[in-house]
């Protein structure tokens, strides 16, 4: 049996890992030293920096997209070290995002996925046989492996295994050993009373024998000499003289991290915010270290013991780096949700329905039910609405919503409340791993929100006019208004309007009430639901997009290189394939439109049903005279091909219907292509050559054809 506070703790975890991630990222070395945090910021109690949006680094994004393998290829079966590499290879973009690419032989994950490219299987490509041992003991052992051990709860031994499997990708030895400290302290901290029990259940599934079991035990050694908080900094003083960098060489070695971890762990004293906090002064590798034991003590802390001044900040929402811009939006509610039903399936059992239900692949729902949860709700005026969480507000009705205040409204006022389904470059502070973004609402869905008023006062009513923001010209374009009634739930539905192929990057209502000056609006309202869903018809107009990111809006692309030219997208592949992405990555149903102009080689055609990297079907010119459905699935297949002559520089109509099992392909409104038998159920959509070349596309359009 999972326990009964299952989700939340999940839920406490992954907030505990990114509250650690956030804090520490700023303070990376090799710049900020322990001596420079300590000279600049002193004695940490809150985040250093404050950022428009967090831009997640590989701390996130290997425990969110890795355990993918589950999802992908280990369903019903036991986990393989193969599994987990063909999730590194499905959802990295070749050279940006996911994680450091620091170069072969410098960045130890860099350096496996040339091995894994190179047909070098995993456990062997994170092997010191085949990388060294300084490469294969790097910190990467650990730091992806979070997921791994809120998928177990108190089962340490399966955390463990599970986390070595996933290790041994890029790493080996001590860093395998770290893998399964890390996991089994997560998988324990679900039911320990102490962090004495955490870190011995820790040190219980690694060899004693080993440098990792030796790094912690002398921390434990030195705490029980010095016991006193302010301590660790001697703590941290005996690290650099005994396990410093000098003596464990690389970029950024397993063991001096392995000793901050332990040391966190023991002078944090199970307080997550001291936890991170000592973790981060402590320098070395402070986001990776700060995460790892923000998992832990989230998990063994609780929701409750989650600071709101690390809280808030995050407002449920990481933005991580994989090839999937729609994923890439990650709602940390949802993804917990997500997590917690595979947490059930990996361990035999049937997720609670309500768990079960609430988990809506393709759409965006949010129901508010966890403590505290935001699902990323924002408003643009903070002086006249106050959004908060209100799971033990005094109103039964409301219960498990979104409370958003309205402060004393007189005519003239108004204050947004939105969900953002898409993100652009201005919204972050910096390029950190470089996260492109599909939106997650498109025209012709629809929104519905279940919303509740209790008005205290006011001369007027209070209405909600439903609206998007276009992205390229940021204006709102607005519906009918909704008058709220008191004391009532109501129901607000409406389509989301065509943007003429710009994107769209708020969803949600302008709050308004002409009260007079004497008589001012004042109360609350409660969002208890937000969804958006149906089908989606919309176009991207390349000349309302710009490259961000290094991508052009909104595609993630892999390989080749991308331009923007006079509205229109230049693509060009060089050795290699190149590929390009979009769209609702649980996309089924649809009709896409793209024209394309053959600038030069052979190979020009759309992509379907894209899960990553390397699984989609691509459908277009293949060679001189003819159009073949290939279908990548870690190497290409030709699933069928008809003759058709085509010449360089004409622009040509491609029309791909895709439906069930079977696709058709139309150029120029004749259907040249039909095939029944494509096995992916869902994917993304996009564009790319398979051989070098270079591709103009002039139209991109989606339709959704869902029942």
């Amino acid at each position: 049996m999972l326990p009964e506070n299952y989700l939340e703790k999940v839920y406490a975890g992954f907030l505990g890992m990114n509250v650690g991630i956030r804090l520490g990222a700023p303070l990376e070395p090799n710049e900020w030293s322990y001596e420079k945090i300590l000279e600049i910021h002193g004695d940490i109690r809150g985040y250093v920096k404050d950022y428009k949006t967090f831009s997640a680094d590989d701390d996130a994004n290997g425990p969110v997209y890795f355990i993918r393998a589950l999802i992908d290829d280990a369903r019903g079966r036991e986990l393989t070290p193969q599994d987990v590499a063909r999730a590194w290879l499905n959802y990295s973009r070749e050279g940006i995002g996911m994680f450091w690419w620091g170069g072969d032989q410098i960045s130890t994950e860099h350096t496996a996925y040339l091995n894994l490219k190179k047909g070098i299987p995993a456990p062997q490509s994170g092997s010191a046989e085949v990388n060294g041992i300084i490469m294969a003991e790097q910190i990467g052992g650990q730091i992806f492996i979070d997921t791994w051990g809120l998928l177990f709860p108190d089962n340490i031994q399966k955390a463990a295994e599970y986390a070595e499997i996933a290790a041994s990708v890029s790493h080996d030895k001590n860093g395998l050993y770290g893998a399964r400290f890390m996991a089994a302290c997560i998988s324990k901290a679900f039911s320990a009373k102490s962090i004495d029990d955490i870190i011995e259940a820790g040190l219980s599934v690694i060899p004693k024998d080993s440098t990792y079991y030796a790094v912690v035990k002398a921390v434990i050694d030195f705490y029980q000499k010095h016991p006193e908080e302010e301590d660790f900094r001697k703590c941290r003083q005996y690290l650099e003289k005994e396990w410093g960098y000098d003596k464990y060489t690389g970029v950024c070695h397993i063991i001096p991290n392995a000793g901050v971890c332990a040391l966190a762990l023991m002078y944090g004293k199970g307080d997550l915010a001291r936890t991170v906090e000592i973790a981060t002064m402590c320098s070395w590798d402070t986001d990776c270290n700060a995460g790892n034991v923000g998992t832990i003590a989230g998990v063994f802390a609780g929701l409750d013991g989650i600071p709101g001044h690390y809280r808030k900040p995050i407002n449920d929402m990481i933005a991580t780096s994989s090839v999937s811009g729609y994923l890439n939006v990650l709602d940390i509610p949802t993804f917990c949700k997500e997590l917690a039903v595979l947490g059930y399936q990996v361990n035999g059992l049937e997720a609670p329905q309500r768990l079960a239900e609430s988990v809506r692949n393709g759409e965006v729902y949010l129901d508010f039910t966890l403590p505290g949860s935001t699902h990323g709700l924002k408003t643009n005026n903070g002086f006249k609405t106050l959004l908060r969480p209100c799971s033990d507000v005094g109103i039964e009705e409301a219960r498990g919503s979104l409370s958003v205040l309205f402060d004393r409204f007189i005519e003239g006022d108004s204050s947004k409340v939105f969900y953002k389904p898409f993100y652009r470059r201005e919204e972050f502070n910096d390029e950190k791993y470089k996260p492109t973004f599909a939106p997650t609402a498109y025209s012709g869905q629809r929104v519905s929100a279940k919303v509740f008023m209790d008005k205290w006062q006011g001369g007027a009513d209070v209405y909600l006019t439903p609206y998007i923001r276009n992205s390229f010209t940021k204006e709102d374009l607005k519906l009918a208004p909704v008058t709220l009634s008191h004391q009532q739930w109501l129901d607000i539905v409406f389509v989301i309007p065509e943007t003429d192929g710009a994107l769209i990057d708020e969803v949600g209502f302008i709050v308004e009430s002409p009260s007079p000056a004497d008589n001012r609006s004042f109360g609350k309202f409660y969002i208890g639901e937000f969804r958006i869903f149906g089908n989606a018809d919309y176009s991207i107009d390349f000349a309302k997009q710009s490259v961000e990111f290094k991508c052009v809006t909104p595609f993630a692309h892999h390989r080749g290189e991308w331009a923007l030219e006079d509205g229109f997208i230049k693509a060009a592949a060089g050795e290699e394939d190149a590929s390009s992405f979009t769209g609702n990555y649980y996309g089924r149903a649809l009709e896409l439109e793209i024209s394309f102009q053959p600038v030069s080689g052979k190979s020009h055609g759309v992509i379907l049903r894209a899960i990553g990297t390397e699984r989609y079907y691509w459908a277009g010119f293949d060679g001189n005279n003819q159009v073949s459905l290939i279908e990548n699935n870690f190497g290409f297949k030709r699933l069928k091909t008809v003759p058709y002559g085509w010449k360089p520089e004409a622009i040509y109509d491609f029309k791909a219907v895709s439906k069930g099992t079977a696709v058709q392909v139309e150029i120029n409104g004749e259907l040249i292509l039909d095939f029944d038998g494509l096995g992916n159920a869902y994917g993304m959509i996009g564009f790319g050559l398979l051989e070098k070349g270079e591709t103009k596309v002039h139209r991109f359009h989606v339709k959704e054809t869902n029942e």
